[in-house]
């Protein structure tokens, strides 16, 4: 059995607080109103020497008309038959009210260790206060902030001796390839990764913004093995009311910032937008690899010339980095989704790939000797060894005579060249010139 936590409990108790204090990060965004978290996040930790993963769940609420409310409650169902223990947390400056006798009774069908944390002990005046949650019957009650951490480590010693220490199942996929889908607002993000893994992993709605946090998601099937990054809608600035959802655009930042390959998606009927052109220059700012994704194929009227038209009309407005692969999906239908994933794993392979100095130099070297760069000045420059520098992303030096006199049209020239002889379709390429 993995090692899992799922952190519980009605809306605004501190679930996500207590979730960054396990994992010793701020994954999980907090916010002093309910309904901040809607879908599960997962993180992973550390303790004693045993590690797990915890998952941070929406707010439970019953009987709500909220289109989220009742999305989350089949979130923390979900989460809770993942876990192998489940943290159900209460408030104990409020004491037991009804919602929390809603999420109990939910949690006496799932016959899994249940630790009930009292939360928001902040001072020595709210000991003792959690008395009353032993009438839950549920389990061992702990005091503890999640604010400042006090209780929380007797907390995750009885937790962890619920688990296996050698249990190598938990990982949190650093290893891997991680994907992260990104794009503006309602374009398909999680409608694709729901698509993929067969379940309801990430809640889909018509309502743009429904994600908030960037989600990780290990995808293991098929021949693949890599972490697939759900992430909130980039909007424009000036659109960004909300801080939580500021926060959130900051998190999808932060995942492009943290990917290998971005697959990023487009909404077909409203085409590439200047928004979408923002999204992209971040992608190729941050040297990451890119797969165009361009959704809801399903929904334009179309013949046999309208793929190849969309095609070129949306390369030229990425340009001058149109070396990208542009795949028409729908993930409604589940059109072409795989060939995404195996697209994606290409440029990957692409991104990651090392030339050797002396093949580098054999093939580059001479179509410079055939091309060489224009004089400047009555100066010749002369190019006389290239080099792979050892970076994440591809890039290459090339040393000259003169290289403050290389023009901007060569630079384009020469990665053109090493694009047509090594193919690194998908993934943004440096040059530098370097004095030798």
């Amino acid at each position: 059995m993995s090692n899992i936590i799922a952190i519980v409990g009605r809306p605004n108790v501190g679930k996500s607080t207590l979730f960054n204090r396990f994992t010793e990060s701020r994954k999980a965004i907090v916010k002093e109103i309910s309904g901040v978290t809607r879908d599960r996040i997962y993180g992973r930790g550390e303790w004693n020497g045993v590690d797990f993963s915890v998952i941070d769940t929406g707010g439970y609420i019953k009987g709500s008309d909220d289109i989220f409310e009742g999305e989350i409650r089949k979130q923390v169902e979900i989460a809770i038959d993942e876990a192998s223990v489940i943290v159900f947390m209460l408030d104990v400056t409020t004491g037991i009210v009804d919602l929390d006798e809603v999420v109990a009774k939910m949690l006496r069908k799932s016959r899994k260790k249940i630790f009930i944390v009292g939360n928001k002990v902040d001072n020595t005046g709210r000991v003792g206060l959690s008395a009353e949650f032993w009438s839950l019957g549920l389990g061992d009650v702990y005091d503890v902030s999640a604010t400042n951490g006090s209780g929380t480590g007797d907390l995750l010693d009885d937790i962890v001796k619920e688990f296996d220490p050698e249990d190598d199942s938990v990982n949190d996929g650093q290893d891997l390839p991680h994907f992260a889908i990104v794009g503006k607002p309602n374009v398909g993000k999680s409608s694709l990764v729901n698509a993929l893994t067969g379940e309801e992993r990430n809640i889909v709605t018509d309502i743009s913004g429904t994600t908030r946090d960037a989600i990780n998601t290990r995808y293991k099937a098929f021949g693949f093995d890599f972490m697939l990054i759900d992430t909130a809608g980039i909007r424009k600035k000036a659109k960004v009311h909300e801080d939580i959802e500021y926060y959130s655009v900051l998190r999808s930042v932060r995942a492009i910032e943290n990917s290998d390959v971005c697959i990023f998606m487009v909404d077909a009927q409203e085409g590439i937008q200047k928004q979408d052109l923002n999204i992209f220059y971040i992608i190729e700012k941050n040297s990451k690899g890119v797969v165009v994704l361009v959704n809801k194929w399903d929904l334009i009227e179309k013949d046999h010339k309208t793929m190849k038209a969309y095609e070129e009309n949306l390369l030229n407005q990425i340009a001058p980095f149109n070396d990208v692969p542009v795949i028409f999906t729908s993930t409604i239908n589940k059109q072409r989704i795989h060939q995404a994933l195996e697209t994606a794993m290409e440029v990957y392979q692409n991104r990651i790939k090392k030339i050797s100095t002396s093949v580098l130099n054999e093939v580059m070297l001479e179509i410079i000797e055939s091309n060489p760069p224009p004089a400047n000045k009555g100066k010749y420059i002369r190019i006389k060894y290239v080099q792979q520098l050892p970076s994440h992303a591809p890039a290459f030096a090339f040393f000259c005579n003169l290289p403050q006199y290389i023009p901007e049209s060569y630079r384009r020239f020469l990665e053109n060249r090493l694009r047509d002889e090594f193919d690194f379709k998908g993934v943004p390429i440096k040059i530098f010139f370097r004095k030798k």
